[in-house]
């Protein structure tokens, strides 16, 4: 059968072993193994869209093979339970019961969803951010309808936009931003949306999807859905009138539905611009351009979309005062091209220094290799994300593998308690007895003790090799691939 990339990645982070314990149950185990089965037993519409009849949408979304994929879509994506308190181990023990029942209820059209749980999460620049939790069944037919719409969407979207797309995502964007700037568009008009994904006009979403979707019993399935009540946290029974709620499987694909409209004006203008869901750059050549723009953009979002734009998060900038996707740029002209370099952003810079506070308090009670496992773990996964940095940006992640370093040396301090045992572990690591006693008995605090000879020479950098990740270490390992073909290509 045929997977897209999403799907695929979902597959290897749902079936991989969590640290420390023993490994999940594999896809050919037996409580899986009817999901697989049921799923394999014939193409699913995601294969064979290009013939797939859209005035009997219906017919595809409840057939077996396809609700069994998406439950083992669910399943893999593992996520919290919804209001009914069932989890995904519990919807997978049960799936034969709940695809029969599921089925039965969407071809006799009386499939209701249920209930969303309504969870806030803080936002790193402040606020916070409402996610909806649907329910385990909820969620299968919301998956089950994206497996068919959206190979009927997904051709439609643009060029330019990279949210919650197949074989597209946020390198991808920054990719293509890369390649503005050298082009000389080096005047950004960012955009944010405010509260994008509670305002979306219901009726202006239905209409975009019955463009391409003639079947009448989607566009109410699609309806119920966008319209399930909202359950807040203390209890509160809100009804939905506008929105897509985030935390479905649905809503991303919806998003750009209504999205792509915008795409479409913008390439209309012959404008150059990059979008990443609700987040969109357009890249123009002066500051007069670029608040002609924002202003025309700002009229048509607001008149003809009934969209707002976010005034606080909203400007004309330079490359260098972006945050798009985590990064910031600079240009540099060297002869008659630009070079681009690729940055951390400030805002970037800050999280992580805030999230390796965190994971290093000074009262940390447990060894300190589990410390460093721990942190070890962050940052090969922070990396991944962040390799796209360009080599200017590699002297910034040496000082901060030295201050994580250093937050280490504080621990260790820290954990001696006593400066006579302070003095001792020194003296057992090869410390001279005057280095050892400048420090254990300087009368300093635990955080500038960790940065005095005899602590670094008792742990120097050396020493964390092969015990913590270095952040250094780890871009220059990803990035030793392209060296490489480079250097193949002179041969």
């Amino acid at each position: 059968m045929k997977k897209t990339e999403p799907r695929q990645l979902s597959l290897v982070f749902a079936d991989s072993p969590s640290g420390g314990g023993s490994p999940e149950p594999s896809d050919a185990s037996e409580r899986r193994s009817f999901l697989l089965h049921k799923a394999r037993n014939k193409k699913t519409t995601g294969s064979v869209a290009g013939v797939a009849d859209v005035s009997r949408l219906l017919e595809e979304v409840a057939s077996e093979a396809n609700l069994a994929k998406a439950l083992l879509n669910v399943v893999r994506n593992k996520g919290a339970p919804g209001l009914d308190g069932q989890t995904v181990e519990d919807a997978e023990a049960k799936a034969p019961s709940i695809i029969a029942r599921l089925r039965r209820d969407l071809l006799a059209g009386c499939y209701r969803p249920g209930d969303v749980r309504r969870v806030w999460l803080p936002k790193p620049g402040g606020g916070q951010r409402g996610l909806g939790i649907p329910n385990i069944v909820d969620r299968t037919v919301q998956q089950a309808v994206l497996q068919v719409l959206e190979p009927i969407f997904e051709p439609t979207f643009h060029p330019s936009s990279h949210g919650f797309r197949p074989k597209r995502g946020a390198h991808t964007a920054i990719a293509e931003a890369t390649g503005y700037l050298k082009e000389g568009y080096q005047t950004v008009v960012d955009l944010d949306l405010a509260n994008f994904f509670d305002r979306v006009p219901h009726q202006r979403l239905l209409a975009r999807i019955a463009e391409r979707v003639q079947d009448q019993r989607i566009l109410t399935l699609v309806r119920l859905m966008l319209t399930a009540s909202v359950v807040m946290p203390d209890g509160t029974r809100v009804a939905i009138k506008e929105g897509t709620p985030q935390g479905g499987p649905l809503s991303p694909m919806l998003s750009n539905v209504v999205l792509n409209e915008l795409d479409g004006e913008l390439a209309r203008r012959g404008l150059r611009f990059v979008r990443y869901a609700d987040d969109c750059n357009i890249f123009v050549r002066s500051e007069r351009a670029g608040q002609r723009v924002m202003t025309s953009i700002r009229r048509y979002l607001e008149n003809r979309m009934l969209l707002q734009v976010n005034e606080e998060k909203s400007d004309v900038r330079k490359p260098e005062e972006l945050h798009f996707l985590g990064f910031r740029f600079r240009c540099a002209k060297e002869g008659e091209v630009y070079k681009v370099c690729i940055l951390l952003s400030h805002k970037t810079e800050g999280r992580l220094m805030k999230t390796v506070r965190e994971m290093t308090p000074p009262n940390w009670g447990r060894s300190i290799s589990s410390c460093m496992e721990n942190i070890s773990r962050y940052l090969t996964g922070w990396i991944s994300y962040f390799r796209l940095c360009t080599p200017e940006a590699v002297k910034g992640l040496g000082v901060f593998d030295a201050h994580v370093r250093r937050r280490v040396r504080a621990i260790i301090v820290r954990q001696k308690k006593r400066s006579r045992f302070l003095y001792r572990h020194l003296k057992a690591k090869g410390v001279s007895s005057k280095a050892a006693n400048g420090c254990a008995f300087c009368g300093k605090r635990a955080w500038a003790k960790s940065n005095r000879p005899a602590m670094t020479k008792a742990y120097p950098p050396s020493w964390f090799d092969g015990r913590m990740a270095s952040l250094k270490a780890l871009w220059n390992d990803l990035n030793l691939p392209r060296v490489s073909a480079q250097l193949s290509l002179g041969f």
